[in-house]
């Protein structure tokens, strides 16, 4: 038992000694302060997808930015169009999850996970551009890790059970809002649909995006403000001094060229052509297949879950106007073609930059073209388990198209300075990943711009030095299925 402390006097207490601190004035502080930062008097952002919107509507909203003319460069061909309908952010949906194996990337997704939930038609999440339809995360049964030491399906899905649990608590939802599902019969009565995995968990409070319609919102709000300057053009470079070792701006197809005192490459698939980003991101094709569906058909799976299988890829997102989508979010295909000129690399690197570099290649560039038969049959493979309806089995899919990701290594962003280029900010390798993240990630490549990215990415999201530049790029973070390496002109003519 502790005993009770004896009740101090006031003689007691002035008699006890004072740590007197230093003066200030005259004591040199041993410590960094960070200089005020200086806005520059013009940003370029290349690229009006999520990370190019995101950052441009950041910027109008900080003061430090307020004398800062703003201008958004886009590839797309058509005036008036942002971004191009060839962009991975166009599409008809996009899962809004804050189911992560990572609490870092979790946490980000749950703040911004409270914008979408915003249903106002004046909010974002507004107008149907948001659906809380719950989220079954699931995989097939099997090791946790793999040989090389890499963690599986299974073992990303179990630890994304954990984050989510952590989130309903800490967010004062009940428990059983977060549910563990054990064997496919479960899986499979609780989805209302087939037998699509071995294990999983279904998540209330997740659901998913029409993501046409939300990049629309966004792109209004930006001109709204009346800050940024719109441009319809394709960067072919970027402009330097290489005396200053500086880049100046960015030159365009039709020779063109466009000056900023900053330039924000936020051109998504696109930005390997402009920088070599050798063993740091790639550009992978996805297959996306869409089924039109009867009134009747719509109306029985309209209130299903999203369903993903980490250990196949393959997952589908309930339907909206009479179309279904299943997609697989797989390590993709590779499109490896010559650059007209070579992407602009670092002269101090002991290796020059390729000038051979996986490059999308979508229905702009051929209005014909259509997905791999590799491809199809996986979604064909899906659409028989995960809906076991007869009618269903062969129905032709109204069409495809292949979506781009930049993926990384470890399927972290970069979102950085060039360590080489002044004047030069990176923002790119969504992995497959960012869309959800569109109301908050602006905000952070603002704050990253002016030295104060969060601690908990600093490591993550920073330009990551390369010690192996033969290896391949291959993003390991157990979320994918499919095959490595699968080369996008091979498999096409497979099919021809």
């Amino acid at each position: 038992m502790v005993a009770p402390m004896a009740k101090a006097s006031l003689e007691d207490a002035l008699k006890c000694p004072i740590h007197v601190l230093p003066d200030i004035t005259q004591t040199p502080l041993d410590i960094d302060i960070p200089a005020k930062y200086k806005a520059p008097s013009s940003i370029l952002i290349v690229g009006a997808g999520v990370f190019g919107l995101s950052t441009a509507l950041a910027l109008t909203k900080r003061p430090e930015f307020a004398s800062t003319s703003i201008t958004v460069l886009d590839r797309s061909p058509e005036a008036g169009v942002f971004p191009a309908r060839d962009a991975s952010s166009i599409d008809s949906s996009r899962i809004i999850r804050a189911d992560y194996a990572d609490p870092a990337y979790a946490a980000l997704a749950a703040e911004a996970q409270a914008h979408w939930r915003q249903t106002d038609p004046s909010s974002l999440g507004g107008e149907g551009r948001y659906t809380e339809s719950g989220f079954i995360l699931s995989a097939d049964d099997g090791p946790m890790v793999r040989e090389d030491g890499t963690q599986t399906g299974i073992a990303y899905a179990k630890k994304s059970w954990i984050n989510a649990m952590a989130l309903a608590q800490a967010q004062g939802r009940p428990m059983s809002s977060v549910r563990m599902l054990h064997g496919s019969t479960r899986l499979s009565k609780i989805a209302g649909l087939g037998e699509f995995a071995d294990w999983g968990y279904v998540n209330e409070a997740s659901g998913w995006a029409d993501a046409e319609a939300s990049m629309k919102w966004y792109y209004e709000r930006v001109i709204a403000t009346g800050r940024v300057k719109f441009v319809n053009g394709t960067a072919e470079s970027l402009e330097t001094d290489d005396a200053a070792r500086r880049v100046t701006g960015a030159r365009l197809k039709d020779g063109s060229t466009l000056s900023a005192d900053l330039v924000i490459v936020a051109a998504g698939a696109w930005t390997p052509t402009l920088i070599d980003l050798s063993q740091q991101a790639i550009a992978t094709g996805q297959v996306i297949g869409y089924i039109d569906l009867t009134e009747e058909e719509q109306k029985k799976l309209e209130k299903v879950p999203v369903v993903l299988n980490l250990t196949t890829g393959l997952y589908m997102i309930p339907p909206r106007n009479g179309v279904l989508k299943f997609a697989r979010h797989a390590f993709g295909y590779l499109n490896p073609k010559p650059l007209s000129k070579p992407p602009l690399g670092n002269p101090e690197s002991s290796k020059p930059p390729s000038s051979v570099v996986s490059q999308p290649y979508t229905h702009l560039d051929d209005a014909d073209l259509s997905i791999p038969e590799e491809g199809e049959k996986t979604l064909r493979e899906a659409v028989r388990k995960m809906i076991p309806w007869p009618e269903l089995r062969e129905r032709p899919f109204a069409r495809t198209r292949l979506c781009w990701y930049t993926d990384t290594p470890t399927g972290d962003w970069i979102i950085d300075y060039h360590p080489y280029w002044q004047n030069l900010f990176i923002t790119t390798g969504g992995s497959g990943h960012a869309f959800k993240f569109l109301p908050v990630i602006g905000d952070r490549v603002v704050d990253s711009i002016m030295g104060k990215c969060p601690i908990e990415f600093r490591d993550k999201w920073k330009w990551k030095a390369v010690s192996d530049v033969e290896k391949a790029i291959v993003t390991e973070d157990g979320s994918r299925g499919g095959q490595p390496g699968l080369i996008l002109e091979d498999e096409l003519n497979r099919k021809a």
